[in-house]
């Protein structure tokens, strides 16, 4: 077995986490009791007390006091101070583990010494930016290649959102088609044309507030796992053969929102078939999955060759402006740099992008993987942590469930994601639950434990047996507080 199959060491059973979903979602949520949970909330106003002030105070110039989405908590954002391989801390000294990662891309943990020696090395010798070319924009392409053979050319630019827009506008370059079909509730960054059946299947254009319609008229929506339904992509593709074809088909491999509505194990295979079939791309979306699923990505595990793949910010290791789109070199010729002269030319930018820092960041970061097989042991600190949390879950007799994709860790405790959007009452459930994953996340927290959204965890090489033990005491100490147990 190769490392590249042991970072994720089985495919969980995806219809029987549907099934589990479906009960989650119709049984009466169970969130922390109040008693308990004004304990946790004291934690914050005695123990965070710097956190809060400076968090306020940004308040008053900041939107919301933090500028990207996955700094916010319940009751206010943390201010972190250091970060340390499986820890961090913040500005009260308070040590965390960090189940977060950075959203995904610190696969050898955080701030890791060998790859922020070499980072330092690039600053003293060449400063962050030029403006022209730097032997490591090759290096990091030739050592992506190597991995990943499906990427014959990559172009980097500066986030995974920026990625997602240069990928659709190649694929609608090279096959002269507008249509763009994504499965339903997965992120693909932040573009006009992107917003749309975010977060949660059948949404639609709901969150696409300052988005005018016009931009939205080509991209379309499937349900996960949906491929021979009405509604299903085969529906959607021929549909669109009367409307000009579909340029590509974009997806999350295991799922949309890392896996949190997770795919069955053909679905890739099945969706390269039909854009064969109906002379689509199919793109990759592995912001979250490439390195970390392995050193081919996920679609080293699936054995599926897309035809572009996008990145985002695992591409510099963690590392800032970082991001692009790499696959077939046809495709990948149309970003050629230069003044183009009209024809098949597809315009990007980006003055940072590919900047020396970045590329040597992300070309020792997947060295470094390569020397350590951080994607195996991260991947067995999550299967684990899985185990441990399925245990007290067991143990507590609760409704919630666990599963993982190797080192990426869904601990469902109010399915906010999962609602269906047909439920009649959708808009009142979702509100509620996202007041409950909110306080499940301040809980642990106050545990000592850092999540995405409290359902959520990016295991690390830095994960060690201890960590983990470490972790598992936190969530069961939170989980026993839910209301109805004991």
């Amino acid at each position: 077995m190769s490392a590249q199959e042991c970072a994720i060491s089985h495919w969980p059973d995806t219809d029987e986490l549907i099934a589990k979903a479906k009960r989650l979602v119709n049984s009466p949520p169970r969130p922390i009791r109040r008693d308990k949970m004004q304990e946790y909330l004291d934690f914050f106003e005695t123990q965070c007390r710097g956190s809060k002030v400076v968090t306020a105070e940004a308040a008053k110039y900041i939107p919301g006091g933090i500028q990207h989405n996955l700094a916010f908590n319940h009751p206010f954002p943390l201010s972190i101070a250091r970060t340390d391989g499986a820890y961090l801390w913040d500005v009260d000294g308070n040590r965390y583990i960090d189940f977060l990662q950075a959203g995904g891309p610190t696969v050898l943990g955080s701030n890791y010494g060998p790859l922020r020696e070499k980072v330092i090395e690039v600053l003293e010798e060449c400063g962050p930016v030029t403006g022209l070319f730097h032997e490591y924009e090759l290096k990091l392409a030739k050592l992506i290649n190597k991995h990943m053979p499906s990427v014959e050319m990559f172009r980097m630019l500066g986030s995974g959102s920026e990625g997602a827009m240069a990928a659709i506008r190649a694929a609608r370059n090279i096959t002269g088609k507008d249509k763009v079909i994504k499965v339903g509730g997965a992120y693909h960054g932040w573009s006009d044309q992107f917003v749309f059946g975010t977060r949660i299947p059948g949404t639609g254009p709901h969150e696409a507030a300052g988005i005018p319609e016009g931009c939205l008229q080509h991209t379309q929506e499937f349900f996960p796992n949906d491929i021979d339904g009405e509604q299903g992509l085969r529906a959607l593709l021929e549909q669109n053969e009367s409307q000009g074809g579909t340029a590509a088909v974009i997806l999350e491999p295991i799922g949309p929102e890392s896996g949190t509505r997770p795919v069955r194990r053909d679905f890739n295979g099945r969706v390269r078939e039909l854009c064969d079939e109906f002379g689509a791309l199919l793109i990759f979306d592995e912001v979250v999955t490439a390195f970390r699923l392995g050193l081919g990505g996920a679609q080293g595990y699936f054995g599926v060759r897309p035809d572009l793949t996008v990145f985002g910010k695992c591409v510099a290791g963690g590392f800032p402006a970082a991001g692009g789109v790499g696959g077939r070199a046809d495709v990948m010729s149309t970003f050629s740099a230069g003044i183009g002269s009209g024809g098949q030319r597809t315009l990007v930018g980006g003055t940072l992008s590919a900047n020396p820092l970045s590329c040597a960041a992300g070309y020792y970061a997947i060295l470094e993987m390569e020397r350590t097989q951080a994607p195996v042991l991260a991947g067995q600190a999550g299967d684990k942590l899985c185990r441990g949390l399925q245990a007290i879950i067991d143990d507590l007799d609760l409704p919630f469930f666990v599963y993982n994709h190797g080192s990426i860790i869904h601990l469902e405790t109010h399915g906010v994601l999962l609602v269906d959007v047909t439920d009649p009452d959708f808009f009142a459930k979702v509100t509620r639950r996202k007041e409950i994953a909110e306080e499940m996340g301040a809980a642990y927290t106050a545990e000592g434990i850092i999540t995405l959204a409290g359902s959520r965890l990016y295991s690390s090489m830095a994960d060690t047996d201890d960590v983990v033990e470490e972790a598992v005491g936190g969530f069961a100490r939170a989980l026993a507080s839910v209301e109805g147990v004991g």
